[in-house]
């Protein structure tokens, strides 16, 4: 779930702008009345386990929002959003399973190796998710910072996969261009990540229908798991919550 003034939303990815401005360029597809923490508790009752809690903006509500969402499931969400070196141990303390880390590490369009090495010694490696959500330049993947505005120097390959794996416990990629317009997935991107990830990767973006579950079953050989957003019913969208709870305990039965 993304968070902006303290609220729930779900949002048109590549219509992140700096929201210094109060936000006037962000597209919103839908905004809650429930809290961070009562969809916490949803997913705790549901044993949902590694849903995010994104903070859009550096304002106080929607830390204290994220915060609460954490004290709800403590160890069962991964906080991001402006996390750094000076804030990340405090979210892992209010309950944070891990944090998610892009801008901190991927400072002014390049890779910031001293950063992410100083993380990985106040966090643990077992804590961190690297965001290396991206998108299309030029028939490459490249990764994305700054809410998804700013391409920076690196591609999204398997070299940089294997060399990233060694900091990090999970990634996290959305695929930007299609994130939160509920177009369909970006299979390529799924494929690339299903057949280059050493570690768990959780692909997210322009799922609208249950088959694009199965989408990404296929195109990541089964080595991708997704995140849902937009098009639930709990986010105002078509798809039946419970029906994308029912399919994932499916799958782990299978995987049994």
């Amino acid at each position: 779930m993304f968070l902006f003034e303290g609220k729930v939303k779900q949002i048109v990815g590549s219509t992140l702008q700096d929201l210094k401005d109060g936000g006037s360029s962000l597209v919103t597809n839908f905004e809650s009345d429930r809290s961070a923490a009562e969809y916490a508790n949803l997913y705790k009752e549901d044993g949902l386990i590694g849903g995010h809690v994104i903070m859009l903006g550096a304002d106080a509500l929607s830390k204290s929002s994220a915060i609460r969402a954490l004290h709800a499931y403590p160890g069962g969400l991964q906080v991001g959003g402006g996390i750094n070196l000076d804030n990340a141990l405090s979210y892992i303390e209010e309950g944070a399973s891990h944090v998610i880390i892009t801008s901190y590490v991927f400072n002014n369009g390049q890779m910031d190796l001293p950063r992410l090495k100083e993380l990985v010694r106040v966090v643990g490696k077992q804590r961190l998710v690297l965001d290396l959500s991206c998108r299309k330049k030029e028939g490459n993947y490249v990764i994305v910072t700054d809410r998804w505005q700013k391409f920076t120097d690196v591609c999204l390959d398997q070299k940089v996969l294997d060399f990233l794996a060694i900091y990090a416990d999970e990634f996290l990629v959305h695929g930007v261009d299609v994130e939160g317009k509920k177009l369909g997935i970006d299979e390529e991107l799924v494929s690339l990540l299903g057949r280059h990830s050493p570690i768990p990767v959780t692909y997210a973006g322009g799922v609208t229908v249950m088959a694009d579950l199965e989408r990404i079953k296929v195109a990541g050989m089964g080595r991708v798991d997704v995140t849902v957003g937009s098009a639930l019913d709990i986010f105002g969208g078509n798809m039946a919550y419970k029906d994308v709870v029912t399919w994932h305990v499916q799958q782990e039965v299978l995987a049994v």
